[in-house]
């Protein structure tokens, strides 16, 4: 079922997962390397080696503390969750349990990365320890029947970033990404370009993707971006609001 480019183009849509510093263009960062000059290089081909600067779990608690305090100890305008990135493998969720306890108490969403350099156990552990809402890769939880169960009975999306994942060698090639299985079994996924310049994406091209992989129509592509609306943390209003656009763009008559 092939569905046009300028369909998807035109279709309102809310990404979930998305670091706004490796979303940043690289000649933008260039053009400030160069009016700042320092360790960041301004040339092109050198500044495309460098990986995220970020606050990933490969930094430890002392990192995680920081980001708590500068996000609890401050009135931070517009923030509403609590999210952990960086590898999964060594360094298991748990460790930054008191740090998402006080983010949670202060009524900031968990929002974890999981599953996606390890196993279904970093999903399990980011759901049990840090009471994460949604997960953030989360596609090793179709290796685990009892953890697709307790996904879908709990509504916990996962935030699906295809190309990002082939980028990173997570899986060997989009044919073989498990999105297909992970909504076979009734997991809500939502699409997103994590680092869209840094894997050579954007949202339309992932939308694209994901409606080839799942072989959907308009009416299927039309869903997911109404998933993501559905699993982000915005209010009542603003999600009525954006559903109301989604359904009325979908609606309309082809040119």
């Amino acid at each position: 079922m092939a569905v046009s480019e300028s369909f998807i183009a035109g279709l309102p849509k809310v990404e979930l997962h998305v670091h706004h510093v490796g979303s940043v263009p690289l000649r933008a960062v260039a053009e400030l390397a160069a009016r700042h000059p320092g360790t960041v290089p301004s040339d092109l081909d050198e500044l495309a080696r460098y990986f995220i600067f970020d606050v990933p779990a490969d930094f430890g608690v002392p990192a995680a503390e920081l980001t708590a305090s500068v996000a609890l100890d401050h009135d931070v305008l517009g923030l509403a969750g609590f999210g952990l990135g960086g590898t999964d493998c060594g360094f298991p969720r748990s460790m930054f349990r008191d740090q998402f306890d006080r983010a949670r108490a202060a009524g900031l969403r968990s929002v974890p990365h999981a599953g996606e350099t390890t196993g279904p156990e970093s999903v399990w552990d980011a759901l049990v320890s840090l009471g994460a809402e949604r997960i953030e890769h989360g596609i090793a939880a179709v290796g685990d029947p009892r953890l697709l169960e307790h996904l879908v009975e709990h509504k916990i999306a996962l935030d699906i970033c295809l190309t990002s994942n082939v980028a990173l060698r997570v899986v060997p090639d989009l044919d073989h990404h498990p999105i297909r299985e992970l909504v076979a079994n009734g997991v809500t996924v939502t699409i997103n370009t994590d680092d869209a310049p840094m894997v050579g994406t954007d949202l339309n091209t992932e939308y694209a993707t994901g409606a080839r992989l799942l072989d959907l129509d308009e009416q299927g592509v039309t869903e997911l971006a109404l998933a993501a609306v559905d699993a982000s943390f915005a209010s009542r209003e603003t999600k009525d609001a954006l559903r109301s656009e989604i359904n009325s763009y979908a609606a309309m008559p082809a040119p």
